[in-house]
């Protein structure tokens, strides 16, 4: 047996070569440089063996490997600055020399001589599948762990290590360039279908399946080198490819609306290649990639999505010197909708936890949100019955506070009334123990109000979850004025373990994510007063590269609750903090019309019943005088959407309510879909240069209000020529942008 740092190799009497990858110190398997020097070395090693008549790769961890590692792709970026700066014609090169690096590995593989299979026992993503697919056989687990995807699309590139040029030959073009320009995610049995997976087979037969390919006869030779072969569908001149390709422009740019260099590369990489012999369909492959990884759009998108969000997610703002906590019991007053729902993604990450409503009945109520989830699971596959159980068992519904008495965290989800929370805050720490963290869930009071009801406000946390809380991935975690780091490593340790991704933010109204959302909201009233047709407000949005329009967005979060935050507002702050054409639009919507959103039916949209989609309200273009779309520049309308929300970031910045770059990024993109190729709304503003924002925001403020003037941290920014990753670089080590 011949051992490496991250692979073991052990050839059997059969002269069947295991390769097991299994990293030291890592989770999960991911290419390094490290990794792919060992690679070639291994490759090297089987084909001078003569003994070794065929190569099984698989994983020695429960998944197969979720692709490239966050630091050798910084380090990408990082070299292709430095470049740049030695001698930028010839960075352009050795960028594409070093992305070509995995490309020609994975071709060293296919024509080796010797066949390799692929053994693929759990998730298998980007690269790892693209190692895969290079190999002559792959086989993969019927195990609902086994996902495999090329979703490199979502963080701004696209598969670039064989991955457009092997799928389209072994799929269809269509199920092709469906898989690679969204990134979804294939079950072992979807792959196969596809042509993607030879042999679908139970976890322990997995190797055995895997060599037995091997002493078949397989072949070591890749269809595509083989004389003769043609393409799945035949290839790009055919009745059906005169269809797919003339639509596929259209079809992506009606989801993407151009935002998208990566996934448009893909249709290249597919048109072209499929034209051309397999390596010189890789070097084309090749040079998109690197043209690609150039851009703007892939560094804010790779540094916010894939570096940030993973550096967050593993305890990035966790304070120091504090020990981990083992969470064994959490409490949630409150079995609301929200209430029950965070009781459920307690449960499902295994902590026990007792869901408290008034009296039995209400708490049962909220138990049966858990019920309902569970059985949609279990229906379509995602747990066992058994697991569904276990899961509803760790979760008693009561009315007792006193059992309470031994929970680690206990989080209040309760009606947003300071004195219903009050009350609560009371009744739970009479029962809870000394050492206990209390969270609360509002999304709007400030913490430090809150914790006056506290007699230990260090000991006193807010914990932001967002709606549906199972799907949801992003949680912000407010500190108080007296917090405490104990009751941060607390909440951060808790949100870990339910598998979302926290952002750290100090106390202010709103907090970071609402206060973006209701400038985003607000500017959608601010042009409806101006007679810009609503179809066009919504229309704007999604091309700038938000989600949902704003108006539909009100809906969802109801028009009634924007009534009560700007009354609240007003009460609090005075009437200047709310523009009265927008207390005046929304009182009519609410008082006089009893348009409430989605919640009864109407609002700005009306919802008929199903199967019938919901459409905008006509009515809302009685409101105010219409002005003719043709006088109206789009471009300025998705500027103005875009900006007003970047500048909001800015000032959450700026007044130390947001301390960490990579926070007001991902919160941005996993709170309310902020246009996720700018790469966050604070990316946004350096990707064009703060200067360059300054400018634009003045221009906007002349015409469209103060509202748009930049803060004096911006100013001061663009006079220095920072950006906010530099300024407020959260690394200690300035990365660059590229």
């Amino acid at each position: 047996m011949s051992t490496y740092k991250n692979f073991t190799v052990e050839t059997d009497a059969d002269g069947i070569a295991l390769v097991t990858w299994d990293m030291p110190d890592k989770s999960m398997n991911v290419f390094t440089v490290d990794v792919m020097d060992e690679l070639e070395a291994i490759l090297s090693q089987t084909v001078a063996d003569a003994a070794v008549k065929g190569v099984v790769f698989t994983s020695g961890k429960s998944s197969f490997s979720g692709g490239a590692d966050l630091t050798m792709i910084r380090g990408m970026f990082t070299m292709l600055a430095d470049e740049r700066a030695k001698d930028p014609a010839a960075a352009a090169q050795k960028l594409f020399d070093v992305a070509g690096r995995m490309t020609w590995l994975f071709r060293k593989i296919e024509t080796n001589g010797k066949p390799w299979v692929s053994a693929i026992n759990g998730t298998c993503m980007g690269g790892a599948f693209e190692l895969s697919l290079a190999c002559h056989g792959r086989v993969a687990a019927n195990s609902k762990s086994v996902k495999l995807a090329l979703p490199e699309v979502k963080v701004g590139i696209f598969p670039g290590a064989g991955g457009t040029q092997r799928v389209s030959r072994l799929a269809n073009a269509q199920d092709a360039l469906q898989m690679m320009t969204t990134g979804q995610n294939l079950t072992a049995q979807r792959a196969k279908a596809m042509g993607l997976v030879h042999q679908v087979v139970e976890p322990g037969e997995l190797v055995n399946a895997a060599k037995q390919m091997i002493k078949d006869g397989l072949k070591p030779v890749a269809p595509w080198d083989e004389k003769g072969f043609k393409v799945p569908g035949g290839g790009v001149w055919t009745p059906a490819a005169a269809q797919l390709f003339p639509a596929a422009p259209a079809i992506l740019r009606r989801e993407t609306a151009g935002n998208y260099p990566g996934a448009l590369a893909i249709l290249k990489c597919v048109y072209e290649g499929l034209q051309l012999p397999f390596d010189t369909a890789l070097k084309v492959e090749q040079r998109y990639f690197t043209q690609v990884l150039q851009t703007t759009e892939a560094f804010s998108m790779i540094r916010s999505l894939f570096i940030s969000m993973q550096e967050l997610g593993k305890g990035a703002r966790r304070p120091a010197g504090v020990e981990k906590t083992q969470i064994k019991k959490v409490g949630v007053v409150g079995a609301g909708f929200m209430g029950a729902s965070i009781a459920y993604v307690t449960a499902a990450a295994g902590i026990p936890v007792v869901l408290i409503d008034r009296d039995q009945d209400a708490a049962d109520k909220g138990k049966a949100v858990s019920e309902k989830l569970v059985g949609e699971s279990v229906a379509k596959g995602r747990l066992t019955k058994e697991e569904g159980e276990t899961l509803l068992s760790l979760v008693t519904a009561t009315p007792d506070y006193s059992t309470l008495s031994d929970a680690d965290l206990v989080i209040e989800a309760v009606f947003e009334d300071r004195a219903v929370k009050k009350a609560v805050i009371e009744q739970v720490e009479a029962v809870i123990s000394p050492t206990a963290i209390f969270a609360s869930n509002t999304s709007t009071l400030p913490i430090s109000g809150l914790a006056e009801n506290s007699k230990r406000p260090e000991q006193f946390i807010g914990v932001h979850f967002f709606s549906p809380v199972e799907k949801m991935m992003l949680t912000e975690v407010i500190m108080g004025e007296q917090t405490g780091d104990r009751a941060l490593a607390m909440a951060l340790d808790f949100v870990g373990k339910i598998k979302k991704t926290p952002i750290v933010v100090n106390d202010t109204r709103g907090f970071f994510v609402n206060r973006c959302v209701f400038r985003y909201i607000n500017e959608a009233y601010d042009m409806l007063i101006e007679g810009v047709p609503p179809a066009m407000i919504e229309n704007a949005a999604k091309m700038a590269g938000m989600p949902v329009g704003p108006l539909s967005l009100n809906d969802e979060v109801a028009v009634d609750l924007s009534q009560k935050i700007m009354k609240a507002s007003i009460a609090d702050l005075g009437e200047a903090s709310v523009k009265p054409e927008h207390m005046k639009l929304i009182d009519k919507l609410v008082n006089e019309l009893d348009r409430r959103g989605r919640k009864n039916g109407k609002g700005f949209y009306d919802y008929p019943a199903k199967p019938a989609k919901k459409s905008l309200w006509p009515g809302l273009k009685e409101l105010y005088p219409q002005r003719p779309a043709s006088e109206i520049d789009v471009a300025v309308v998705k500027q103005r959407f875009l900006v007003t929300i970047a500048l909001e970031a800015a000032r959450t910045v700026e007044e130390g309510i947001v301390t960490d770059p990579r926070e007001a990024d991902v919160g941005s993109i996993l709170g309310f879909g902020f246009a996720p190729y700018t790469g966050g709304t604070l990316s946004y503003i350096d990707g064009m240069g703060v200067k360059t924002f300054v400018a634009l925001c003045e221009t906007l403020a002349a015409t469209y209000g103060e509202h748009f003037k930049p803060t004096p941290l911006l100013i001061d920014m663009a006079a220095k020529g920072d950006t906010f990753y530099e300024r407020f670089d959260p690394y200690g080590k300035v990365l660059e942008a590229a």
